[in-house]
C-alpha cells in the first residue's frame, strides 16, 4: 500500500506506449530483390496491433478537488504492466469508504495529487499474474486492499495486497470487507484490548465501521455497546448488536451515556474530531482508552469548508503526559492508510475476520449499489450520512435504460438549477429596482426644493422693481 507498490493508473498507457515502440530506423541496406519484397509483404499486412495497444478500461478519476462532480468516469488507453510480484485483477466491485469522501476535498494526503484514481478496496478475479507471483492464480477471487487506485475496471496491485475470498461470500461483502474491518479490528484488540464484561462507544454506529465494530464488539462475552446514530437507524443498529442507541441530534450523548454508565467507558472509538475527542478523554473511566482514527467534523458540504476545518483545528486535543498518569487514561491515534508497509500485521489481522466470517460471527451489511456513472449520488448518500452499512460501486456498465433515465435526472437537476438562477436573479432584480424606487422617491423632495428656488428669486427681482418705481 506504499506510494511505490500501489498502482500508477496515469503511466501505464505512457510506459506501454513506450515499450511498444518500434525500434529505430535500420541502417540504408542494398535494394531488396522483387521476390524478396513480395515475400515480405505478406507478413507486413498480417501483423497485429499488440494487445497492449488495444487495451481500453473504464475508470473514475479524481479530476479535482471540490464537489462531486469532481469524479469522473473516463476511458483509459493500454494494458497495465505487470512487475514482479504483482497481479492485475478485473475489478468487479469496488467499497466508498469516507476517506475517499475527504480525498475529494483535498483533506486526505494519503492519496496523490489529481489527477488520480481513488478507491482502497474492491474484489474481482485475477486475470495474470507477475514473476515470482506464487500464492495466486488466474482465475482467483480476491479482495484487494490498496492506497489508492481501485476505482477502476482492472488494477494492478501487489499479490500480497489480495486476499482468497471464503466460499460463499458475494463480491459486494468482499469489497466491504478490508478497510472497515481492519480498522474496527486492529482498534478494538491491538489497540483497545478488549475484553469480556467492559463498555464500547461506536460514534456512526450505522456507519461501515460502526457496523463491523459492534459485530466485533459481540465476538467478546458480555459488551455493552454505546452507538450514536440518528433516530431512524437506531432499530437497524440495535438489531446489530447496540445496547444503547443514542440520538446524537436531539441529546447530548455525554449526558445519556452518564446515566446509564457514570463512571465513564473502558473503550471510546473517536472518528469525528476537534471537540467531540475533548468529550470521549472525559468520559473514559480509569483505565480507559480513547483510540481516535478521523475528522468527519471537517466535512461540511460537498466542497471544503474552511470554516468547519479552523473549528476543527481549534478545538484539536492535545494532553500533557502528566494528566494522563494522573488519570489512568490512554489516547491512541489510528489510521489504516499509514500501516501499509505492516502487511504482515494486516494479514494478520485479515486472516482472523475472515475466520470469524465463516463461524457467521461478523458479516458485512450492504447499504446500496451504484454504477460507476452514479458516483456522485453515491457519495452524497454516505456524507449526507442517509446510508446504514457499506456504500458500494459496480463497474458492471449501466443498462442503455438507466442511463436514460440518469440522463432525465440530471436534465432535471439542470432544469432545477436554472429555475432558482431565475428566481434568485428575479429577487436580484425587483431589489434593484425597489432600491430605485427608494432613490427617486428620496429625490423627489429635492426636485420641488430646486423647483421652488429659481421662483423665490424672480419674486425677489419682482419686488425689487416694484420698490424702485
Amino acid at each position: 500500500m506504499s506510494g511505490e507498490d500501489a498502482p500508477a493508473q496515469q503511466q501505464n498507457a505512457v510506459d506501454q506506449k513506450q515499450e511498444t515502440k518500434p525500434a529505430e530506423e535500420p541502417k540504408a541496406e542494398p535494394p531488396k530483390t522483387e521476390s524478396a519484397e513480395a515475400a515480405a509483404t505478406p507478413a507486413a499486412t498480417t501483423e497485429k496491433a499488440p494487445e497492449e495497444e488495444t487495451f481500453t478500461y473504464r475508470a473514475l478519476v479524481l479530476t479535482g478537488y471540490g464537489g462531486y462532480d469532481k469524479v469522473k468516469l473516463q476511458v483509459k488507453k493500454g494494458k497495465p504492466a505487470l512487475k514482479a510480484g504483482e497481479v492485475l485483477v478485473r475489478v468487479k466491485v469496488c467499497g466508498l469508504n469516507f476517506a475517499d469522501l475527504m480525498a475529494r476535498q483535498g483533506l486526505y494526503d494519503r492519496l496523490p495529487s489529481p489527477p488520480v484514481t481513488p478507491g482502497m478496496e474492491c474484489s474481482g478475479v485475477v486475470e495474470a499474474v507477475g514473476e515470482e507471483v506464487t500464492d495466486r492464480k488466474v482465475g482467483d477471487k480476491v479482495m484487494v486492499l490498496n492506497r489508492f487506485g481501485l476505482w477502476q475496471e482492472v488494477a494492478v496491485v501487489p499479490a500480497s495486497h489480495t486476499f482468497l475470498i471464503p466460499d460463499g461470500m458475494s463480491f459486494e461483502e468482499a469489497a466491504a470487507l478490508p478497510v472497515n474491518y481492519i480498522t474496527a479490528y486492529l482498534m478494538l484488540f491491538d489497540f483497545g484490548n478488549l475484553r469480556p464484561n467492559q463498555s464500547v462507544l461506536v460514534h456512526a454506529a450505522a456507519g461501515g465501521v460502526g457496523i463491523a465494530a459492534t459485530q466485533l464488539c459481540k465476538t467478546v462475552k458480555d459488551v455493552a455497546v454505546f452507538g450514536t446514530a440518528s433516530a431512524s437507524k437506531h432499530e437497524a443498529i440495535s438489531q446489530g448488536g447496540v445496547t444503547h442507541a443514542i440520538d446524537y441530534r436531539t441529546k447530548d450523548y455525554v449526558e445519556e451515556v452518564r446515566k446509564i454508565s457514570p463512571k465513564g467507558l473502558d473503550i471510546i472509538l473517536d472518528p469525528l474530531g476537534g471537540s467531540d475527542t475533548h468529550k470521549a478523554y472525559n468520559l473514559l473511566k480509569p483505565m480507559g482508552k480513547l483510540i481516535t482514527y478521523g475528522a468527519a467534523n471537517m466535512l461540511a458540504g460537498q466542497r471544503k469548508n474552511l470554516i468547519a476545518v479552523a473549528k476543527n483545528w481549534y478545538h484539536q486535543f492535545s494532553i500533557h503526559t502528566l494528566s494522563l498518569i494522573q488519570g489512568n487514561k490512554s489516547v491512541c491515534g489510528f489510521h489504516l492508510g499509514y500501516l501499509d508497509g505492516e502487511m504482515e500485521l494486516i494479514t494478520q489481522a485479515m486472516n482472523t475476520i475472515l475466520d470469524l466470517y465463516k463461524q457467521g460471527k461478523v458479516k458485512p451489511r450492504i447499504d446500496s449499489t451504484w454504477h460507476l456513472e452514479q458516483v456522485g449520488d453515491a457519495m452524497r448518500k454516505m456524507q449526507e450520512r442517509n446510508n446504514i452499512g457499506k456504500v458500494i460501486l459496480t463497474t458492471e456498465p449501466m443498462p442503455e435504460e438507466e442511463k436514460k433515465e440518469e440522463a432525465k435526472k440530471e436534465d432535471k437537476k439542470e432544469d432545477k438549477k436554472k429555475e432558482e438562477k431565475k428566481k434568485d436573479d428575479k429577487k436580484k432584480d425587483d431589489g434593484k429596482k425597489e432600491e430605485k424606487k427608494d432613490d427617486k422617491k428620496k429625490e423627489e423632495p429635492k426636485k420641488e426644493e430646486k423647483k421652488e428656488e429659481p421662483k423665490n428669486e424672480e419674486e425677489k427681482n419682482e419686488e425689487a422693481k416694484k420698490e424702485e418705481k
